[in-house]
């Protein structure tokens, strides 16, 4: 399964230099914060370069408009999740389902400590840049999870199993979404909703028990 990713070469300018990285991390941090706020329900440029020292005209050098910053927030955000979906396991899963389930609550976790990324991914104003780049990312996603469960398990005999977990994933995606739009945050209850659906739907397509690799 292969997706393009969103081009992004149109939406914003990602310096090369040092300084020029260290204004442009600045800015991003700017709209995380702002993001972060409640308070604040409309974010424009000219309050993310008041809130960020810097003129105007600094900020539109790498951002032509609001959406373009989102994007590069949103980017930063997706980058930390694989990340953080490629770190080793706290131990051997004894199921593919335990290993569907630690991943599953390792980036609610990691959603529920970033509220900025919560609410680019899941608030109602999401860009259809965004959203696209989301999709991308799942795909992404699913095939990181499909080598993880091949480490562990025998999944020769599984046909399109990184297409069923992209799936797998836009369903939590979905749960979760409602989770946020009740309490602005993945509850406990909501995550194990979302995994549930998730193991549920992907039992349609991998058998209970999936024969172990020898470690």
């Amino acid at each position: 399964m292969t997706q393009l990713a969103p081009d992004s070469a149109l939406t914003h300018r990602k310096p090369q230099r040092k300084q020029g990285l260290k204004r442009f991390d600045l800015l991003l941090d700017t709209v995380e914060a702002l993001l972060e706020d409640p308070t604040v329900e409309d974010i424009s440029l000219a309050l993310v370069a008041e809130r960020a020292g810097v003129p105007i005209s600094s900020l539109y050098h790498f951002f032509p408009n609001r959406d373009s910053a989102y994007f590069a927030l949103a980017q930063r955000f997706h980058q930390a999740l694989h990340e953080l979906a490629e770190q080793p396991l706290p131990h051997r899963p004894a199921s593919w389902q335990e290993l569907i389930e630690i991943k599953q609550r390792n980036g609610a976790h990691y959603l529920n400590a970033h509220p900025a990324a919560l609410r680019l991914f899941m608030g109602a104003g999401m860009s259809m840049d965004v959203r696209n780049l989301d999709m991308y990312s799942n795909a992404r996603l699913a095939r990181g999870r499909a080598e993880f469960i091949g480490q562990y398990f025998h999944t020769e005999h599984v046909e399109n199993l990184e297409r069923h977990l992209a799936i797998a994933i836009g369903l939590a995606d979905g749960i979760w979404a409602v989770s946020y739009s009740e309490t602005k945050e993945i509850t406990p209850y909501f995550l194990k909703e979302a995994t549930r659906a998730t193991i549920l739907y992907l039992r349609s397509y991998l058998p209970e028990f999936l024969a172990p690799r020898l470690p």
